[in-house]
Parts: C-alpha cells; structure tokens; sequence
C-alpha cells in the first residue's frame, strides 16, 4: 500500500473544483490487506481528494468493509468545498503526517505508521502552519471522539500499518 505515499511528491496539485488527481482505484474490500490498511489507504484516498470510487464488489462486502466505505465524516472531507489536496508535510522513518485545508478554517490530517511496528506520530502545529498557542478542536474521523483545548501538537500512539484521521478546528 504505498502507491499513493511514494508517488506524492511527483504529482501535479490538480486537486481542485473540476480536477481531481486519480491515484488508482480504492483497493477496500478487494482482500490482500487488514481493516487497519483499508483504513489508511481510504483516509489518504479522502484526503488528497481522490476519487472515491468503490473498487471492489459489493455484492458480499461484509459489514466492515460498508462502515470504512461509508465513513460519513471521511467522505466530507474528500468532498469538502474548498477542495484543496491535501500532502504529506512531514516523514520520519516509516512515520508520516498528511494535511491539508478545508473550508470554514479547518485543516485535516492523518497520522500514519507505515512500519512493521507499533510507534508515537507526532504532527506539532508548525507542522500544520498554525501558530504553536493555537487552541483546536481535533475531531478523530474514525473514532468520532472529539478532544478541545489541543495546543502545540497533536499525536497518537498508532499500530502498524494503521492511521489516525482528524479535523482541527482551532479557536
């Protein structure tokens, strides 16, 4: 699963209302990857505005599979009206954070371990271009957990091969 990570770099930032980059298609439910990837890959798809086209077929697609694909909160930010890529703005070993704005001044981001082992993702707010005494909302995407009064930075302790997806609403 690193076809979209490793080609970031080299993509043109089409990702705007009317053009849209297409990395491939979504790969959840095709089997050959755990729910933690599917969950990576779909939050990446989502935030660099790919196409969320369902690739696999979804006649005997389990329930696990429905509530990745339907993740309501996910989708809008793939869908989001400002409709700005999101990049990865920083990599340190296999650990990565991905960002990118969205409208009403809020800025999503995944937290990503791409390593064989369980590890701290740190994204600080200069990371992210907000000053370091910004206070935020971060909303997990995938928990539905809500956190206020985040200042600084904000980090999670990830499995491998698994991802944190939230969306900051600083005060």
């Amino acid at each position: 699963m690193t076809s979209c990570a490793d080609q970031n770099d080299k993509w043109a930032s089409y990702a705007k209302p009317g053009g849209w980059n297409d990395p491939d298609m979504l790969e959840v439910g095709n089997g050959g990857m755990t729910t933690e990837e599917y969950r990576a890959h779909f939050s990446i798809w989502a935030l660099v505005k790919a196409p969320l086209l369902v690739g696999c077929d979804i006649r005997p697609m389990d329930n696990v599979t429905l509530s990745l694909l339907s993740n309501k909160h996910v989708i809008a930010v793939n869908q989001d009206k400002l409709g700005i890529q999101g990049k990865k703005v920083k990599k340190e070993g296999d650990l990565e954070v991905w960002s990118g704005p969205l409208s009403k001044n809020r800025i999503t981001i995944v937290l990503w371990n791409r390593g064989s082992s369980s590890a701290t993702v740190i994204a600080s707010w200069s990371d992210l271009g907000l000053n370091p005494t910004t206070l935020a909302m971060a909303h997990d995407l995938w928990t539905h957990s809500i956190q206020d009064g985040v200042k600084g930075n904000i980090s999670s302790y990830i499995e491998s091969h698994a991802c944190k997806m939230f969306v900051l609403t600083p005060h």
